[in-house]
């Protein structure tokens, strides 16, 4: 018999770990052919959802959880949590009842055919539209520069068979982005579309911090821009700066007494020029983070507890 593991990360979600794995259970109750294990990865809540997993693990040996010693980002713990599994597919979703639960059976009938990755593709949602339309803008934006395919609209919810769960443990990649390995590594891939669905209880955990850092991961991992850009504009405005000298010099050269230069250009040239360096210096900044990230590669969770794992 098949098995299938449903990988949901949590931070504080009190009010929906025990609805959804209600709900998980039911849909799997309709696939009464395969076997099936849902394991929740806690990245530090402090709201008692640890207790409330604890509980519901008690309740149901093929509920099981690892909770993190510490917040460690919402790019690693997933992905750890995915290499913790023990099916023959995983399947991650959130939370929050935003990923369609009534898509398991969709995702699993793909994989039966034979695809390794069934992503879920977001092709409209119910978020606020000035988000989604940024959203799209950088996906847009990030699939023209980068050097590998990018997904648009696919936020890591879908299915992954257990043989690209091996590329992930091979990887040993201390700051993983889960959508570009998706995109740049996997296997055979279907894309399924659904609509987001609205946040059923609790508040969204994202904010323009943690937004901008997973926006950055992905530009710096995947595109050169940054710093071709750096090169391009640097001899753009030298060029520039050669011919208003030029005009300048000749102008003072014909009105000699009446041209004055002024100290104008002179300021609006230095801010301009100060304002594109410290740009610059920002996105070259962040390849090094990037990279220095890398370099101490630290590992990507540490555990504090993990529980109903010893069935196996």
């Amino acid at each position: 018999m098949k098995k299938i593991s449903i990988l949901i990360p949590t931070y504080n979600e009190i009010e929906n770990v025990e609805p959804l794995s209600v709900a998980i259970i039911e849909e799997m109750q309709k696939m009464p052919q395969y076997n099936y294990e849902i394991v929740f990865i806690d990245n530090n809540s402090q709201d008692g959802t640890r207790e409330k997993l604890k509980q519901l693990c008690a309740g149901n040996k093929k509920i099981k959880a690892i909770l993190n010693a510490k917040n460690f980002g919402q790019n690693n713990s997933p992905y750890y949590g995915l290499l913790q599994t023990t099916g023959d597919c995983a399947i991650l979703m959130c939370a929050d009842f935003q990923d369609p639960i009534d898509m398991i059976p969709k995702l699993v009938a793909e994989w039966e055919n034979g695809y390794k990755i069934v992503s879920a593709i977001k092709t409209t949602s119910k978020e606020n539209k000035f988000m989604r339309f940024l959203r799209t803008c950088y996906y847009k934006l990030i699939k023209k520069f980068s050097d590998v395919e990018q997904i648009e609209h696919f936020t890591g919810f879908g299915l992954y068979d257990k043989a690209f769960l091996e590329v992930l443990r091979d990887l040993k990649d201390p700051t993983p982005f889960l959508r570009g390995i998706v995109a740049e590594l996997g296997f055979k891939r279907k894309e399924i579309p659904y609509e987001q669905q609205r946040r059923r209880a609790g508040k969204t955990k994202n904010n323009f911090y943690s937004l901008y850092d997973i926006a950055m991961l992905s530009f710096t991992s995947y595109t050169k821009i940054g710093l071709r850009l750096a090169t391009f504009i640097g001899f753009i405005i030298a060029a520039v700066s050669v011919i208003i000298a030029l005009v300048y010099l000749v102008l003072k050269l014909i009105y000699w007494n009446t041209f004055f230069m002024g100290t104008a250009p002179i300021l609006i040239g230095m801010f301009f020029l100060g304002a594109v360096q410290l740009i610059f210096l920002g996105l070259i900044g962040e390849y090094i983070l990037s990279i220095n990230q890398r370099v101490m590669n630290r590992p990507l969770v540490i555990e504090e507890e993990r529980i109903n794992f010893e069935e196996e």
